[in-house]
């Protein structure tokens, strides 16, 4: 399987150039996936470059294990441990972290990792396998309540309230064990013409809760400054708005929520500043190339 087929790589250059690579730095790509941006941070570096690369997926262990770069470190944990597994790799600051939030396309097509809206697969959705809990366990045993949250904001799903109604209604009956099970419950209140987007909605709103996805961005985040240089350049490609506010939320003010940290004098003190006006997307030509990237946003900060 190449790293084309695993993962089709999103405003690959255009990282690229936001990391402002310099041949004898050190970078980090917390998200390794395929391999696709860490390939490419690897041919800019020169011989005393160092990358080191994120990824809880086994599937993702076996595409960094084809490439034979003694630059390259895979560390086989959670992102969420940046500044432990750095220190343990003797690094205490380095020059530039890319992060790519969205799930690679192996994952969203191989019907045995229960992602796919499209295939029917167990109901599964764990990034990793040392996940405390997968979509079986959600549907299966979250109260009303817990599931109408989450539809509610993970999925931003207008009738959440209903659609965890239903899934309770539906467990009586037999435990959900696949996820055409979950999608024969979507389709009767999916509204009609969108019945793709409430799916995709659904099935994203327990894939953040299996993943504890946004908690381990907040957690991502508060540690990046501490571990960036001066001047040092953070990258990040958010999927959807819920992502995508964290990180405009830390880029302007340093915390996830929005909250200023102001001295006595009403002076603003941030670790970051924007390199860029408006978060980035992709260009006309890859989004024909691959429509995956249609809800890309990046956004690009330096260490001040």
């Amino acid at each position: 399987m190449s790293e084309q087929t695993y993962h089709t790589s999103v405003m690959l250059h255009e990282c690229i150039d936001g990391l402002a690579i310099r041949p004898d730095g050190i970078y980090v790509d917390v998200t390794f996936g395929g391999g696709g941006h860490s390939k490419e941070i690897l041919a800019h570096l020169g011989a005393s470059g160092r990358l080191l690369a994120f990824d809880q997926d086994p599937d993702a262990w076996n595409q960094a294990e084809k490439i034979e770069d003694d630059r390259l470190t895979l560390i086989t944990a959670n992102f969420r441990y940046l500044e432990k597994y750095l220190r343990l790799h003797g690094v205490k600051q380095v020059d530039g972290i890319l992060a790519d939030f969205g799930v690679s396309s192996y994952q969203l097509d191989a019907a045995s990792r229960g992602f796919s809206t499209r295939f029917d697969g167990p109901l599964d959705m764990r990034m990793g396998p040392s996940a405390a809990m997968d979509a079986k366990n959600v549907l299966n045993e979250y109260s009303a309540e817990q599931l109408q949250r989450i539809f509610g904001m993970y999925g931003e799903i207008k009738n959440a309230r209903t659609l965890a109604q239903a899934v309770i209604q539906a467990r009586t009956q037999k435990t959900l064990e696949t996820t055409s099970d979950f999608k024969e419950i979507l389709t009767k209140l999916a509204p009609r013409g969108k019945e793709f987007k409430y799916f995709a909605q659904a099935f994203q709103a327990v894939r953040i809760e299996v993943n504890q996805e946004l908690q381990v961005i907040e957690e991502f985040l508060a540690q990046a400054p501490s571990v960036l240089a001066v001047d040092g350049r953070l990258c990040i490609m958010s999927f959807h708005s819920l992502e995508d506010r964290l990180v405009k939320n830390f880029i302007k003010t340093g915390d996830c929520f929005g909250k200023e940290d102001k001295d006595m004098f009403g002076v603003v003190h941030k670790p970051l500043a924007s390199e860029i006006r408006k978060p980035m997307t992709a260009s006309p030509e890859e989004l024909k190339a691959n429509p995956r990237s249609r809800s890309a946003k990046l956004r690009i900060a330096r260490k001040l």
